[in-house]
């Protein structure tokens, strides 16, 4: 999917909501335990009651590879029901990889190619040539760590390198590399006040934002600062929603706070 059909989607939805489907097998309703496969059974549901309300959906892979080769299997039957089902669905692996060359590359084969994802996250720390490897798939997108939600963010990521924030270094060496204009970039929410001085760096490029819901990241914020001519946003919520009930109604539940989210997005559209 290109930026373009990205956009296209979220101004026909009037949303640009993303769904994070992190599943912990702790937290979802009891009764899909009994299920063959209570991951995909549990994803289905929830991608069928908000499809209409989200443009993305974004699992986190380390809720899939803690159950070994099943888990996985739940992750590629996700990944195959979205693309056989909704293919104008903007999907991200989050998978936070993040080495050299050969390695990279690899990696970018396993999520582009074997799995289909439209894009997925990736850790800048070790350089050019750790990114570049994704930054070769066409029409495939990478999503550079720049500047996370979680408290540790400031261990690093803040810290002045030569009388510049160390995440602003980032982004502005990232647009030097070969095929940069395939990167998009994680955002917290509880970081929207960066997100005006973001914008002096990288005024056009989507920001993936997670963060708002459960984390206490505000929209109304996130959208003054970061919102764009074409939107260039995807808010991510996930246990806000996936977790809204442990009930047989969960996947309405899903859908009712989606919606909340949805509606709230519309108006800043």
């Amino acid at each position: 999917m290109t930026t373009s059909q990205l956009t296209e989607q979220i101004r026909l939805k009037k949303s640009f909501l993303c769904v994070g489907l992190d599943v912990d097998l702790e937290k979802i309703p009891q009764h899909l335990l009994k299920e063959e496969d209570p991951i995909f059974a549990f994803n289905k549901a929830i991608i069928d009651a908000t499809h209409h309300l989200a443009v993305a959906y974004k699992p986190n892979v380390a809720f899939y590879e803690s159950h070994g080769i099943k888990g996985w299997k739940a992750l590629e039957k996700t990944i195959t029901y979205l693309n056989e089902n909704h293919p104008d669905i903007f999907t991200i692996a989050d998978a936070k990889r993040g080495d050299i060359g050969n390695t990279s590359g690899m990696y970018a084969k396993a999520f582009f190619e074997d799995l289909q994802f439209d894009s997925v996250t990736v850790a800048p720390y070790m350089g050019k040539d750790s990114v570049e490897p994704f930054l070769a798939f066409a029409n495939k997108h990478t999503i550079l760590l720049a500047l996370t939600s979680n408290g540790g963010a400031y261990d690093f990521q803040t810290k002045e390198v030569e009388g510049e924030q160390l995440y602003k270094k980032v982004i502005k060496t990232s647009r030097t590399w070969n095929n940069g204009q395939n990167l998009m970039y994680v955002v917290g929410a509880t970081k929207a006040e960066f997100l005006k001085d973001i914008r002096k760096i990288i005024p056009e490029s989507f920001l993936l934002v997670p963060g708002v819901g459960a984390q206490g990241g505000s929209l109304e914020e996130v959208c003054k600062f970061g919102m764009n001519r074409n939107v260039g946003l995807l808010v991510n919520a996930s246990r806000a929603i996936i977790y809204a009930s442990e009930g047989m109604d969960f996947a309405e539940a899903a859908a009712a706070e989606a919606e909340k989210l949805q509606q709230e997005m519309a108006t800043f559209l």
